[in-house]
């Protein structure tokens, strides 16, 4: 089974550079039922951390289950937020930048 350190080991693999150009967001990850971590991507780089983030831009609120579900691409990002299994808090729209960012696989 997949789980969150295996989805934080995968970030940069599966980085999509080109979508981030011009870009500078910090997403925090606020894993409930484990480790919590954020990736900043500035300008097509991204660096993945464990822990919180100083000034996220957005953060995403959910548990392993869901988070595993999003970047497997078996659970729908939006439909995970409408259901409530995924909340987010800051600049919400900047979160819908994620799948194009970090495709699933």
């Amino acid at each position: 089974m997949t789980t969150v350190a295996d989805i934080v080991s995968k970030m940069d693999s599966r980085f999509n550079a080109s979508a981030a150009q011009g870009l500078d967001i910090v997403f925090q990850f606020n894993i409930e039922d484990d480790n919590n971590f954020n990736v900043a991507v500035k300008d097509g780089t991204c660096d993945v951390n464990t822990g919180e983030a100083a000034n996220p831009t957005v953060t995403l609120i959910m548990d392993s289950d869901t988070l595993v579900g999003i970047m497997t691409g078996e659970t729908d990002g939006m439909q995970a937020f409408m259901s409530g299994k995924l909340r987010a808090e800051g600049d919400i729209m900047q979160a819908m930048k994620l799948g194009e960012l970090f495709p699933a696989g």
